[in-house]
């Protein structure tokens, strides 16, 4: 990531100082893919730093956690005050809001970036978002703007995101939606290998297809290459990787924020445990002799089946985003960072990993109605949630009966049923909470905000407890 980022950053016109703690990887980059380029680099961090003009701007592309604060913590005796240090890694935005109001005391600018696009989007273009110290923008938004993706009418993928840990907040939410992206992509899969009983090369015609109608975008399009993608035998790559699903820890901060902020975030949290349940092979294969399943063998309309799997999977996506920006907005709220949540949406359109024509949707959609309370509640997610939810339940009621699981399509359906209930059973888990605990509840007769405690047993007296409501 780091070296294509210098070479994209270099290939539009900017003088670029590199340095790495190895200095060998630095001469080897020199002499290979920097070769004659404004490229220079530096054996010492001080001849590093030294080598730029004020104010100075120092990306660091360091692993998260601790790196970061070790490296920040050597380049402080080095720069001077109104400096900028950028951290272009995973950083959790905690650490981001930390290290902004630390090095800010010390007359130093910072920026949290979030990057996305992978190696490939660093060197052509990725999707760039930025946040932390305001005044650092206007020095590095010409170099920012330049090295990001374009989408739209040749718009740069890349807006301020807002004060402290907003560009890397941004960021982990869209890693988020990512897993969950990729997570009802694999469902869709497995529905059509193990209860279509389609074969990969069936099943790449399908993705192929499926990307040149709504659900066109990077993940279904790789996807369809990965299922079309041979070794030198002339045998599928796919199905010699073993289904054990590894992951870095953005789709659990992502969970864990939604939490801690209380969002409804059941899909994408659903995709996280879907790779945790992955990783228990060995388990996995104990199960799979000792319990038994359905017996079952589709014998429908197979081209309906996938016309209606087709709208499923768009459905479900339409749910996952909405929980995903349900969490932005709940952030923004709480820590005051007045996200543009069409902006969001159209830098995600180009570079980024969950890059697809959807998000010109998403974005109109706010464009439209800035206030908007829900994505669901906009005129065209309502009607695809209208139009599509008996095939949704079709699709689930026929892997049910297959006995293949599908979490994040369930999860998303369970939320949708939950969200147009008008009353939820939450009425008598209340009563349980004031009957064991004298947690108290509201009352439908008196306004919200008003609490009440039954002296259920007999026994229990007036006293309560605190009325925990989060």
């Amino acid at each position: 990531m780091g070296e294509n980022l210098v070479l994209n950053i270099a290939s539009r016109g900017f003088s670029v100082s590199v340095y790495n703690r190895s200095y060998d990887k630095t001469e080897l980059f020199l002499e290979g893919r920097a070769r004659g380029k404004d490229i220079s680099g530096f054996a010492a961090l001080e001849d590093f730093v030294n080598s730029l003009k004020a104010p100075r701007r120092i990306l660091l592309m360091v692993k998260a956690g601790a790196p970061v604060d070790q490296m920040i913590e050597q380049l402080l005796p080095l720069v001077e005050q109104g400096d900028i240090i950028i951290d272009g890694g995973n950083s959790h935005y905690a650490d981001t809001e930390r290290r902004t109001r630390y090095l800010e005391k010390r007359g130093l600018l910072y920026i949290g970036t979030g990057v996305s696009g992978g190696e490939e989007g660093a060197l052509k273009g990725p999707s760039i978002m930025p946040g932390g110290s305001q005044e650092a923008w206007p020095h590095v938004k010409s170099v920012f703007l330049a090295a990001a993706a374009r989408a739209g009418n040749d718009e740069p993928c890349c807006r301020w995101m807002g004060s402290g840990g907003a560009g890397h907040f941004v960021k982990m939410v869209h890693n988020g939606i990512e897993y969950g992206d990729m997570q009802l992509i694999c469902e869709a899969y497995q529905f059509m290998n193990d209860v279509l009983d389609m074969g990969p090369a069936e099943i790449q015609t399908v993705f192929s297809k499926w990307n040149t109608g709504v659900l066109g975008s990077y993940l279904v399009e790789i996807t369809a290459d990965i299922l079309d993608y041979r070794d030198e035998k002339g045998e599928l790559v796919l199905d010699s990787i073993l289904d054990a699903a590894g992951q870095k820890g953005t789709g659990k901060w992502t969970v864990n924020a939604a939490l801690d902020l209380g969002v409804v975030l059941s899909l994408i949290s659903e995709s996280v445990f879907a790779r945790g349940l992955s990783s228990y092979k060995e388990l996995r294969t104990a199960a799979s002799a000792r319990i038994t399943g359905p017996t079952f063998r589709f014998d429908g309309d197979r081209e309906e089946m996938l016309r209606l799997l087709e709208h499923t999977l768009y459905t479900a996506k339409i749910i996952s985003y909405a929980q995903g920006f349900d969490l932005l907005k709940a952030a923004s709220e709480e820590f005051d960072w007045q996200l543009d949540f069409a902006d969001i949406a159209e830098i995600w359109r180009g570079g980024c990993i969950i890059r697809s024509a959807f998000l010109d949707i998403i974005a109109a959609a706010f464009r439209d109605d800035p206030d908007l309370e829900h994505i669901l509640f906009a005129p065209y997610f309502q009607k695809q949630i209208n139009d599509n939810q008996q095939g949704y339940r079709t699709i689930l009621t026929t892997a049910i009966q297959a006995g293949m699981p599908m979490p994040c399509h369930a999860s998303g359906l369970a939320y949708l049923d939950g969200l147009r209930s008008n009353r939820l059973p939450a009425n008598l888990l209340q009563a349980q909470r004031d009957y064991f605990g004298a947690h108290m509840y509201e009352r439908i007769d008196t306004p919200r905000g008003e609490w009440f405690h039954t002296n259920w047993t007999g026994k229990g007296g007036a006293t309560t407890s605190t009325a925990y409501t989060g």
